[in-house]
């Protein structure tokens, strides 16, 4: 394969890092960074950031010129690096973090915080000798479609004003969208349908931008499977409960105060379909990492080799573009947090003894070495949006959890300590599957490695505390757990660590869960999206749907016209992160007021008569349709 030949030259003249793109960097990241763990709270869903980063970064260097003076691609790349691994610490930690709090713990900022930096950190440090493994000798054949499609954007960059506006305009109308809807109260948050014939059966719908704009970004595909999933729980296993159980007198386990026939849709939902659910999730999880296997032996034993050439190499002169971090940071820093977990009880559980620690580091080290490199790989072939992070997440919990059964140390600390392990590997598999598209975009920009790692880690270390608070507030304003933010993911952790440890989990529900994940894979379906479709209430899935069949048609009718199926494509995606962003962003504010206020937004009092408020509801939906409809086409 012949040399690649980067966009900027080895020898250029160009300042590879600067503060203002630094800075910028980390305020963009902080800012999708608290979007993304809105969302992964609501849905259990994460989006990948590297693509209206790099847009963003364009955009805002260029109206900062006359006051920070003129910036180059490289500037811009630096910026959307930073920015990157700065919003990709939110999967590790709404995917975990909150079963804390449903325990009963109440985590400070500055422990959430100290866990996501340490999982940043490693997933940063591992990706040093990774970088020239996967991104640089593996380069025609895994694509990285988000890096590379950041790589252009920031190569042509003359059209960012212009692709920005699309970023901007998705941010204001989902802010004034949410608005108007959770903190004025005009039209209600769900709106529901009973269906005749089929026992509590319902459909319904949250019509709200970020789910429509997810909707647009996983496609047509992704999210007809996870729809498919949920119409299974709502039109198929909750009639089916509802109608064998009527004539039971007493409740049900895990149900223990109402029968079946005394408990609404919701109700089963809560107590039967979310176990289920959370079956076909850890089994879909553990098969999606079994598949993975493979690439999952074959990065490891790249990585290992790579690490022993690397010491060889440390003394011959490197062009520029071929310069990362020195091996001995990633050793040094390994060690460091290795120390810091060992003699800090507070950071990994309470009052854990000095040997539960040194388990746990190990642990910790060992997993966030393999799925670092799973994920750097996986996201190479599919992109962000498919890495199946939860599933790595599940397999660290599930591996640590057993591992503390054999040992006896199955109370309530040693679940803890488990789930913190699961948060720092979790953190570090999420920020190494973001940095590798940026890296990508490096790579093909003609960056210098080395730099680009350095603000990584400054990226991490600035704004890890940024996002645990956001986490922190949200919990606190909205409670983890509830309808408003139900912390999907972290309570399906919690579930696994407490039926290994506890013993007490209904695994009859479970297995039939399981039982899903299996059939959809002999079938040749997914797993992992629909088993979420299972886990995840209908009316999350619905919006989600109508966003994959906007994308769906929008690219249908650009025909064969590859100009126009491109510009459609870009201007859908930039315009539904931009939704994404915004609702996450008016939902912080909100729960800053909720806080503060020691109340939540009780609206301006309005209460329409009959279902006209669903109607409304409905009709603001529709114009939110019609709006991506016209900019997409337009």
């Amino acid at each position: 394969m012949p040399e690649k030949i980067p966009y900027v030259p080895d020898d250029t003249s160009y300042k590879d890092i600067t503060l203002k793109a630094v800075i910028l960097g980390s305020i963009f990241g902080v800012i999708f960074g608290s979007a993304n763990a809105y969302l992964g709270l609501r849905v259990g869903l994460t989006i990948s950031t590297a693509i209206p980063l790099a847009v963003i970064s364009v955009a805002a260097l260029r109206v900062l010129t006359p006051i920070l003076g003129k910036s180059t691609i490289l500037d811009a790349n630096i910026a959307q690096t930073t920015g990157s691994a700065s919003s990709s610490l939110a999967s590790g930690i709404i995917f975990t973090i909150p079963a804390l709090f449903l325990w009963g713990f109440s985590p400070s900022i500055f422990k959430i915080g100290t866990l996501a930096m340490f999982g940043g950190i490693l997933g940063v440090l591992f990706m040093i000798p990774l970088r020239k493994a996967l991104i640089v000798k593996e380069h025609g054949v895994l694509p990285y479609p988000e890096g590379t499609a950041a790589a252009q954007v920031l190569i042509s960059a003359e059209a960012g004003g212009a692709k920005a506006r699309n970023v901007f305009l998705g941010l204001g109308v989902s802010a004034v969208f949410k608005f108007f809807q959770s903190f004025l109260h005009l039209w209600p948050e769900k709106i529901y349908l009973k269906l005749p014939v089929l026992k509590k059966a319902k459909l319904g719908g949250e019509p709200t931008p970020a789910l429509l704009g997810v909707g647009y970004i996983l496609g047509p595909r992704i999210a007809g499977i996870m729809v498919a999933g949920g119409l299974l729980s709502w039109l198929a296993i909750i009639p089916l409960i509802a109608y064998f159980g009527e004539s039971l007198n007493l409740p049900l386990l895990p149900e223990a105060e109402l029968s079946i026939s005394e408990m609404s849709a919701e109700q089963i939902w809560d107590k039967y379909i979310r176990v289920i659910g959370a079956g076909a999730v850890a089994v879909a999880g553990i098969i999606t990492i079994f598949k993975s296997f493979p690439t999952m032996y074959n990065s490891l034993k790249v990585g290992i080799r790579d690490l022993k050439s690397s010491k060889g190499d440390m003394h011959v002169q490197k062009k520029r573009i071929d310069t990362d971090l020195p091996i001995t940071a990633l050793g040094i820093g390994v060690l460091l947090i290795f120390g810091l977990i060992i003699i800090s009880p507070q950071i990994v559980g309470i009052n854990t003894s000095l040997l539960i620690r040194i388990i746990a580091a190990f642990c910790i080290v060992f997993f966030a070495f393999c799925f670092v490199t799973v994920s750097s790989r996986i996201v190479g072939l599919v992109g962000v949006s498919s890495n199946p992070t939860s599933g790595m997440a599940i397999v660290t919990l599930l591996g640590t959890s057993l591992l503390f059964y054999a040992l006896g140390w199955t109370d309530i600390f040693g679940q803890v300590t488990a789930l913190t392990v699961g948060t720092v590997v979790c953190v570090a598999a999420s920020v190494a599957g973001d940095i590798s598209q940026d890296l990508k975009a490096g790579y093909i920009i003609g960056a210098t490695p080395k730099r680009q790692q350095t603000t990584e880690l400054l990226g991490v270390v600035t704004s890890a505390f940024a996002v645990a608070a956001s986490v922190w507030l949200l919990g606190e304003s909205f409670t983890f757990g509830s309808q408003t933010l139900p912390a999907p993911q972290a309570v399906l952790m919690k579930t696994i660590v407490e039926g290994v440890l506890g013993g007490d989990l209904p695994w009859g529900l479970v297995l039939i869960g399981g039982a899903f994940a299996l059939v959809a894979e002999l079938l040749r379906i997914p797993s992992l999206p629909f088993a979420v479709g299972i886990y995840l209430p209908l009316s999350t899935m619905t919006p989600i749907y109508v966003g994959g069949v906007i994308r769906h048609f929008m690219e249908k009718g650009a025909g064969d016209n590859t100009e126009k199926l491109t510009q459609r494509k870009e201007k859908g995606i930039l315009l539904s992160s931009g939704f994404i962003a915004g609702e996450g962003i008016a939902m912080v504010l909100v729960a800053i007021y909720a806080y503060i206020t020691k109340k939540k937004p009780e609206g301006i009092g309005l209460v329409w008569p009959g279902n006209l408020g669903d109607f409304i509801c409905l009709a603001a939906f529709i114009g939110l349709v019609v709006y991506l409809i016209y900019k997409t086409k337009k």
